[in-house]
């Protein structure tokens, strides 16, 4: 899953899966809140190692994750590839109209596009392509 597409709620609350990425997200993929104050998505798959992972933590240690994991929605697109994007999400991650998803290899993030278009130019510096290749071992 690679690339950034544009798209818009509509008065609904509903939003599509970019086209690109419908087939690598399948019909049943979910969605948590993320650090940077946007959206993961995560295909089924993915989820289940995150789950796997989590369900392996001694209990003390689960209770700290006990909001993340309390706050994820399962979704289930249409055949027009359209979902509800939950209220509490959409609040979450300051998304009033319009969404950029990018694709992040097994995973997507859907980002209000004013957060991400003013975040955008500071992180496509040389300096800061180069340092993110430094910290991937490139």
């Amino acid at each position: 899953m690679f690339g950034q597409y544009k798209h818009t709620l509509d008065a609904k609350g509903r939003l599509i899966v970019p086209s690109k990425l419908r087939e690598e997200l399948g019909e049943l993929f979910y969605i948590s809140k993320a650090p940077d104050v946007c959206l993961t998505v995560y295909t089924a798959a993915e989820w289940q190692r995150v789950v796997d992972h989590f369900n392996s933590l001694p209990i003390t240690a689960s209770r700290s994750l006990r909001y993340f994991m309390g706050n994820v929605w399962q979704i289930e697109p249409d055949k027009q590839g359209r979902f509800l994007l939950p209220e509490s999400l959409r609040t979450f991650a300051g998304i009033d109209q319009d969404v950029i998803f990018l694709g992040l290899g097994g995973r997507a993030e859907i980002w209000a596009a004013e957060r991400y278009e003013a975040e955008e130019p500071e992180h496509l510096t040389p300096e800061a392509i180069e340092q993110a290749l430094k910290e991937l071992g490139f």
